[in-house]
């Protein structure tokens, strides 16, 4: 897990980010103004930063001009969709560009394969009994190894990289089989079934009411 420095003047906004990477295990500061951004690097090594373009003070692409961040990565969020501005962030060494508004889902996907990118070390998660290991794609359940199939495989993984969020059905299907998959959600049904039998996680993988499921961990 990361520790990573959100900087957002918007608290709203600055508040959601910091809930969601910690439900998923990272550690946060918060800072609402460039000053506050270089102040934090004082007394908090980010592993990431999560960086606004429209700030107080100085912004973003001016904090990224000035080396503020140097050899950290930087995931530029905003509301500044034009094509320039996405060249201009990644040019000034930016990993990544993610436009407001988003779905949380998708800044922690994108968190995710920054931090692939920088920590390649391989990546085991343990539950219970059950050890998960997401390179390999490979589960033990007491020892024993798991036969999953491709899909309950993506599936585990969708809902391990998103714990303790609720997700949809439509949300499910979406990250683990695509946008171009037309089949009815029922499957979701099937495959957390068969996932919770095989794994032992009749009390990780929660059912939410009317909308979906939840790892919880």
């Amino acid at each position: 897990m990361a520790n990573i420095l959100i900087v957002e003047d918007e608290r709203s906004i600055n508040d959601l980010i910091l809930l969601n990477l910690k439900l998923v295990g990272h550690t946060g500061k918060q800072a609402f103004d460039g000053k506050e951004a270089v102040s934090a690097l004082n007394d908090f090594q980010p592993d990431m930063v999560i960086l606004d373009v429209m700030l107080p003070f100085d912004d973003g692409f001016s904090l990224m001009e000035k080396k503020v961040f140097e050899n950290i990565p930087v995931i530029f969020l905003t509301a500044k969709d034009s094509t320039s501005d996405k060249v201009r962030g990644l040019k000034l060494g930016a990993d990544d560009y993610i436009v407001k508004p988003f779905e949380a889902v998708e800044l922690l996907a994108r968190v995710e394969a920054v931090l692939r990118r920088i920590k390649p070390a391989e990546r085991i998660i343990t539950i219970d009994n059950t050890v998960i290991y997401l390179d390999q794609r490979t589960v033990t359940v007491e020892g024993s190894p798991a036969e999953l199939t491709n899909r309950e495989f993506e599936l585990l993984e969708v809902l391990i990289n998103n714990r303790n969020l609720a997700l949809s059905r439509e949300k499910l299907l979406d990250l683990a089989w695509g946008y171009d998959y037309f089949g009815d959600t029922r499957t979701v049904d099937v495959h957390i079934t068969k996932l919770r039998k095989k794994l032992n996680f009749e009390n990780r993988i929660k059912t939410v009411y009317k909308m979906g499921y939840r790892m919880e961990i």
